[in-house]
């Protein structure tokens, strides 16, 4: 199944999050690109952050991340 839309919205709210500490999130405002969120609002229903306007990573949410990161970083550096 390939990424659609909505996968890739989630995929690049998650890779914004602070990867130093577990300690920051993120706050997603009312005035950001509703596509935003909406992403943020499913990966809240998914279990991955805290809130629903994104507050911190769960564990899952920092298991995506890393994962995230990784195929990022293999796609782009050639």
């Amino acid at each position: 199944m390939p990424f659609n839309n909505e996968l890739t919205e989630e995929l690049n709210l998650i890779l914004k999050f602070p990867n130093k500490s577990l300690m920051q999130g993120l706050k997603i405002h009312h005035d950001a690109e509703q596509s935003m969120v909406d992403a943020a609002k499913r990966l809240f229903d998914k279990g991955v952050v805290s809130q629903p306007d994104g507050g911190y990573l769960t564990d899952l949410g920092h298991d995506l991340a890393e994962h995230a990161q990784v195929i990022q970083s293999a796609l782009t550096n050639r």
